[in-house]
């Protein structure tokens, strides 16, 4: 793991081969380095149901380390962002007794439109959180108060036009809005697609593709 820490298990298996779970890998790690972390990303799009591919990396929000690492036949992905943006969590029990930390199922859905580029997340985010809103699996208040909260400027404003077309209470959109300062500048809704289309003026959204 680095050098002086390891991992040894307290037998090994049949045929002499042993590699540590995602758990076990990533909470040793992040106690050596006294910091936390939430798996993210294509991990717990997966975990949610929201995308059926099974990602072979595993992708980790923390507050101490950056870069790509491999734990035995765990591949890492290892997000450094600031201890702020840690948070709304699930913890997870696994078969073998550990507990595993994983973005919340709301978290993840404003993760899809935050880190759009990093996950390849955008249209197919959109869809998501329109499928789990109408499923009641979560509420337009859940992701109004994850995104004021963990959400940078682009963020609120797409989700901001996304739940005023599926009609979120006026003191919900409200409240995204005080999030944000006044601005004359425009962002696409599809960022990855050109910037035509009609223009919701109230969020500063250009709407480049059937919402």
């Amino acid at each position: 793991m680095r050098r002086g820490l390891y991992l040894v298990p307290p037998r090994l298996p049949l045929g002499g081969k042993w590699s540590p779970d995602d758990a076990l890998a990533l909470n040793t790690l992040m106690e050596d380095q006294e910091g936390r972390y939430q798996i993210c990303g294509p991990n717990a799009f997966n975990r949610y149901g929201l995308d059926e591919q099974v990602p072979t990396r595993v992708y980790v929000y923390n507050n101490r380390l950056s870069g790509e690492r491999t734990i035995g036949a765990v591949a890492l992905t290892l997000i450094k962002v600031s201890d702020e943006r840690l948070g709304s969590i699930e913890e997870v029990e696994t078969a073998d007794g550990l507990t595993a930390v994983y973005s919340s199922r709301v978290r993840t859905l404003l993760d899809a439109v935050y880190d759009w580029s990093r996950f390849n997340s955008l249209p197919r985010g959109f869809e998501w959180i329109r499928r789990e809103l109408a499923a009641k699996r979560v509420s337009a208040a859940e992701l109004v108060n994850v995104t004021a909260r963990y959400g940078d400027k682009g963020t609120i404003r797409r989700m901001g036009a996304l739940l005023e077309r599926e009609g979120a209470a006026e003191s919900l959109l409200a409240k995204l809005e005080r999030a944000l300062r006044p601005s004359t500048s425009l962002i696409p809704w599809i960022p990855t697609y050109p910037k035509r289309g009609t223009v919701n003026r109230r969020w500063g959204v250009v709407m480049n593709e059937s919402a």
